[in-house]
């Protein structure tokens, strides 16, 4: 397995390679991973981790594209042609950019290649404001057809992706596998009364939770101007932000407090990855203001096991698995989305039902033995050509 990120960092695409190793050891194979060097070592039955060389001054990597990306990939591509002549592989498993270089190898070595498809790479360039030349876009493009079109199988984690990799090819067998284990796990009820007295915040104060990174594509800039209209009706609310890195908390500090919001937005900062059910636990509402991309955020997974109203832009990006009956969908505008943040806050007998179908979907469409059905699906598409060894195999 092919993973051109940080393994293990709290984030969403290692929480997806995380999980999708754990079913695939649960489902009997092995994995060997290749990985940047950085990253919190994992221990797991069946898994052994081999991280790239550092390339020199690189000491870590941001999430999406970044020129410190050229260099890691160039060491992880070293890395996995070592162990691809080290060791007897059945498939070869790559995740993102990983992909170009895994299918490149599976193609020398004659072996399955599964694309573990997480956005589409053109568009990342994009989402991340990293490029408008055309040609580097185009590259990209040519990219990803050339892997789904060689690739044996391509999981994808949102149905608009399954959607690109038909428009490309139609007769790559494509199963949907969405991140719904990766995003972490359900609250304990009560467990958040810590939280809120660790935050300062009054029992009786309705609280508005944010999780996850502070990229500009998530939204919070709309977020923070919903906020200040939120405060003019309702001063008693409390934004609370689990998540950014401390530059970026930093600088969203300087501009609520501008904005006379210092009292009203609390920011945790990035938190272990086992301590968000507890915030969610304190929380009375949920909020995704991504306004940008068409992904599915990791975090709507676990809002939904929450038994927590959801607050979310009525975009592609929520819409894949969101809608009216298990959350409240607004226009993706600071006065639509206060508008929304109100009405949750406002009506309990809302925020109750809304909740509980949000936490009934969850159960039922999103479970880990969905997860993992799927998972054995996309195995058994890479034995039907000939590859019997897959079923126990080494990936």
């Amino acid at each position: 397995m092919i993973a051109p990120e940080p393994f293990f960092e709290p984030r969403g695409t290692p929480f997806s390679e995380y999980h999708r190793i754990r079913a695939l050891i649960e489902l009997g194979h092995t994995v060997d991973l290749v990985t940047y060097p950085f990253g919190k070592d994992v221990t797991m039955s069946g898994l052994r981790v081999f991280r790239c060389a550092r390339p020199p001054f690189i000491h870590d990597v941001r999430i999406g594209p970044s020129f410190a990306k050229i260099p890691l990939d160039l060491a992880l591509t070293v890395t996995t042609i070592r162990r691809a002549m080290a060791e007897r592989y059945d498939v070869i498993h790559s995740h993102e950019e990983g992909s170009f270089i895994g299918v490149l190898l599976a193609g020398i070595l004659g072996l399955p290649h599964l694309y573990d498809m997480h956005s589409s790479l053109p568009q990342q360039l994009s989402n991340f404001s990293f490029t408008r030349s055309p040609i580097l876009t185009g590259l990209f493009g040519w990219m990803e057809r050339f892997v789904i079109r060689r690739s044996r199988v391509v999981i994808v984690i949102c149905p608009q992706l399954e959607e690109t990799v038909r428009s490309i090819d139609t007769a790559v067998p494509v199963v949907l596998i969405e991140n719904a284990p990766g995003s972490g796990d359900a609250p304990v009820e009560g467990s958040g009364v810590a939280i809120r007295t660790g935050l300062g915040i009054d029992a009786q104060a309705p609280v508005v939770l944010y999780t996850g990174t502070f990229e500009h594509y998530q939204g919070l800039d709309l977020l923070f101007a919903a906020a200040r209209r939120v405060k003019a009706v309702r001063p008693d609310v409390r934004f609370v932000l689990a998540g950014g890195r401390p530059e970026q908390v930093a600088e969203a500090a300087r501009a609520t407090g501008r904005e006379g919001l210092s009292h009203h937005v609390i920011f945790a900062g990035q938190r272990p990855a086992e301590e968000i059910p507890r915030f969610l636990d304190a929380a009375d509402v949920l909020v995704s203001p991504r306004s940008t991309g068409t992904n599915t955020p990791l975090k709507i997974y676990q809002y939904l096991r929450s038994g927590r109203p959801i607050v979310a832009t009525r975009l592609l990006t929520h819409t894949q698995v969101l809608d009216d009956d298990v959350s409240v969908l607004t226009v993706a505008t600071p006065e639509g989305f206060a508008e929304g943040i109100l009405k949750a806050v406002g009506d309990p007998a809302l925020r109750h039902a809304v909740g509980a179908r949000a936490r009934l979907l969850a159960e039922t469409k999103y479970s880990y033995e969905a997860y993992l059905n799927r998972t054995r699906q996309a195995c058994e598409f890479l034995a039907r050509e000939g590859t019997t060894e897959v079923a126990g195999g080494v990936a």
